[in-house]
């Protein structure tokens, strides 16, 4: 009996399967191999849309998401977050004190009237992976 026969079938193996990786991994403009899906790069917050001709905005909030999450107003617009979801949300200045909401159930809305220019990133408090931006210009 040869305890260490199947050794170097084995070296043979995890130095192939070692190169296969590398290779694979090696230009990341290549396209993926054998049916596998490359990895997309983490996407940061999206851009902010601006917001059509007029004094008011409307953001949803549905499956978690603040939808239109980061917008651009002018100075005087309205923006409305209307809750879709099936849960409770709440709408809360990252300062929290510029404006916060009470908890919305489904179909219930809050406003607020942006009357000074600057950046107002906001989240929900019962969920604060939900987050989003309001640019006043």
């Amino acid at each position: 009996m040869r305890p260490f026969a199947k050794t170097p079938r084995m070296t043979l193996f995890a130095v192939a399967g070692a190169a296969f990786v590398f290779a694979a991994c090696s230009n990341p403009d290549s396209q993926p191999m054998m049916g596998m899906a490359m990895a997309q790069p983490a996407a940061s917050q999206p851009a902010a849309d601006p917001t059509p001709l007029g004094m008011a905005a409307k953001v949803s909030i549905d499956n978690f998401t603040f939808n239109k999450a980061n917008i651009i107003v002018p100075v005087g617009a309205t923006v409305t977050w209307t809750n879709t979801d099936d849960v409770p949300h709440t709408v809360v200045s990252v300062d929290h004190t510029t404006f916060h909401s009470k908890a919305l159930d489904t179909d219930q809305s809050f406003s607020f009237t942006f009357t000074k220019a600057g950046e107002y990133p906001y989240f929900c408090s019962l969920h604060p992976q939900m987050t989003g931006k309001i640019i006043v210009k």
